[in-house]
């Protein structure tokens, strides 16, 4: 049999190919239990389903079983350096999953977040994710509480609805069990702004481990910065031109180590040699290009995006839990640019 080019295939035409009713083809495609159908005739039905290219209708099927199989995301990071990954991650379990992701960007403005969602519902998805381009709090449009809803990089600030976000505390640890492993006790830091989640988690994992192993972070030795590589320039001038430079900086994110490379390039000094760097993010074509290679801390942007499907598929599927805060792990990524303490 041949369909018209250009008209989609129906179970009838499967039918009358396949030699039987339209009823048997529906029970055979549909995956229906309880019809007593020969494995022969399975394997015709089949047969002819590939041959003439059928396709299920997934809303007619979706109206049927009050289950689309579909998740949304809602993000305005589309053009970060980051966001890929974060597509990544939540696109590989939901197909693991057997689930399909729609993804709807937004300018992190209200109302063309609620606008994206909105299109997001008019798709039937059964859960959604709503990503940050950095960890902070928002406030979640309204119809976002219409289905389960899964932050990504923030959380909610009314405390309605489940978050993943990185361990900001447990990736300042790292960073500076790094630097203590390599003899530094002259440690120093630039921080992000003042206040926010990341910069508030990573100064206490820092301070406390540096603590915890007998090294002191006096006020003097932390200087705030703004994330820009400016800012990195002129708080590492800062601390190197002040009296007892530092052996070792940590600072609040890439762009600010990359400013430092600069200042500490300025004054005759060599990386790792005689000062050593670590950043944070982990933004691959920043960290791997300096000269030498940035080890950083990593944000775990994939990670995040795949817990994020993982906690949807959870609450879809009869979880009574709807409001928890997990904290993934942010991993150590060793490159060239931490050496042997010199004093």
């Amino acid at each position: 049999m041949e369909t018209t080019p250009g008209r989609a295939v129906t179970m009838a035409d499967v039918a009358r190919t396949a030699g039987v009713s339209r009823t048997t083809v529906s029970f055979v495609l549909n995956d229906r239990s309880g019809a007593n159908i020969p494995a022969s005739t399975r394997a015709r039905i089949a047969e002819a389903a590939e041959r003439l290219g059928y396709r299920r209708n997934a809303a007619a099927r979706a109206l049927a079983s009050q289950r689309s199989g579909l998740f949304g995301l809602v993000t305005e990071i589309v053009t970060s350096p980051f966001a890929a990954d974060v597509i990544k991650g939540a696109q590989w379990q939901s197909w693991e999953d057997n689930r399909f992701l729609l993804i709807a960007p937004s300018e992190n403005e209200q109302d063309m977040e609620s606008a994206a969602i909105e299109k997001l519902l008019e798709q039937r998805i059964e859960g959604l994710i709503i990503a940050a381009s950095w960890h902070q709090a928002v406030r979640v449009p309204e119809n976002a509480h219409q289905i389960p809803t899964v932050l990504v990089h923030c959380f909610d600030e009314s405390g309605r609805l489940p978050s993943i976000v990185p361990d900001e505390v447990a990736g300042g640890r790292a960073a500076a069990r790094e630097l203590l492993a390599s003899g530094h006790r002259e440690i120093a830091h630039i921080t992000l702004p003042p206040g926010i989640p990341a910069q508030v988690g990573r100064l206490r994992g820092f301070g406390g481990e540096l603590s915890a192993a007998g090294v002191a972070l006096p006020d003097k030795r932390v200087v705030a910065g703004d994330g820009t590589a400016e800012s990195g320039y002129r708080g590492a001038a800062e601390l190197l031109d002040g009296p007892n430079p530092p052996t070792a900086l940590f600072c609040g994110n890439d762009r600010m180590a990359m400013g430092a490379y600069d200042a500490v390039k300025e004054r005759g000094l060599r990386i790792p040699h005689e000062i050593s760097i670590i950043g944070f993010d982990d933004q691959q074509a920043l960290a791997d290009s300096l000269r030498p290679g940035l080890t950083t801390v990593a944000l775990p942007f994939e990670e995040m995006g795949a817990a994020g499907v993982r906690k949807l598929a959870e609450l879809t599927t009869g979880s009574r839990e709807t409001s928890s805060h997990l904290a993934l792990d942010c991993p150590l990524r060793q490159r060239s640019s931490v050496g042997i303490a010199l004093r």
